[in-house]
């Protein structure tokens, strides 16, 4: 079994969607269900978890009825106002949507890099455990310090790092990324996204070996328990085809961690996101 952790739909719209620019004109089309079939598909991909791209309950929405209609989404990660007076309501509403697991804010793009330990959004991300949901970290090393106090304050919150924060992979730049990532891991209740790589690099100029010194920072630190491969599709087509994604973190654990393939493919995303309560079709 093979579960992509990290994936998008939209039907796009040029005035919601400012953050697809001109040159990511590749983007600029609906992504849905049709199209990312024919990638599941050749890329042997059983299912799915879906993420969020726009910070609107509309948005979680949209995506829970996409999942309504494809057994092959297992999993959905939304958005909803996590400072908002009303969250608990919210929340509340949210809970009878078996296949919502968790929620995202876009912290990469608040101008406060301490965005995440706000005190409005501290108490709103300590209220999701109690409705099992999940939260996905989108950050950059900038903000990396901000995620460390998060996870430390609300160690029996599920969180999950996409794109290893992006790192600046085109300058091949390690610290102080690396050391931040290692005391970020140090977090049991913390996961990692083997996700994003490839647009952090140089587009079109990239070599599988650009990425080895960042994958093994977040090996070493997270463990084969608590990391899982995600496509990032479509917007890792700016750099790289699905089926280059997936064989650029293939055949890293092929050479380096073969034992724990099972685990970081499938097991260790059912096990994050509840799958199995969500999707009983599924088997860890």
């Amino acid at each position: 079994m093979i579960i992509d952790a990290h994936q998008h739909f939209w039907r796009f719209d040029p005035a919601r969607d400012t953050w697809i620019t001109d040159e990511m004109s590749v983007l600029k089309h609906d992504f849905l269900l049709r199209e990312f079939a024919s990638e599941r598909e050749a890329n042997g991909i059983d299912t799915s978890i879906a993420v969020q791209t726009d910070q609107s309950e509309a948005e979680t929405l949209f995506l829970l009825n996409l999942a309504d209609h494809s057994h092959h989404l297992a999993g959905v990660v939304g958005w909803v106002d996590l400072r908002s007076p009303h969250l608990a309501e919210r929340l509340h509403y949210f809970a009878q949507f078996k296949k919502l697991r968790g929620f995202r804010h876009i912290a990469q793009s608040e101008p406060d890099d301490r965005f995440l330990v706000q005190p409005a959004f501290v108490n709103g991300v300590a209220c999701l455990r109690q409705f099992g949901f999940t939260y996905d970290l989108l950050v950059y090393p900038k903000q990396l310090p901000a995620a460390i106090a998060l996870a430390s304050r609300l160690p029996e919150q599920a969180f999950v790092l996409d794109h290893l924060a992006k790192p600046v992979i085109k300058t091949h730049t390690l610290e102080p990324w690396a050391s931040q990532i290692k005391t970020l891991a140090q977090n049991p209740n913390v996961f990692c996204k083997l996700s994003g790589l490839v647009t952090e690099a140089r587009w079109h100029q990239w070599k599988p070996e650009d990425f080895r010194p960042y994958l093994d920072v977040v090996f070493d630190a997270f463990g084969p328990d608590r990391l899982m491969f995600g496509s990032d599709w479509p917007v890792c087509l700016l750099a790289a085809s699905f089926a280059q994604v997936k064989q650029l973190i293939g055949d890293y654990v092929d050479s380096h961690a073969p034992q724990h393939k099972g685990k970081i493919f499938a097991a260790n995303a059912i096990r994050f996101y509840g799958l199995e309560a969500a999707h009983h079709g599924l088997a860890a």
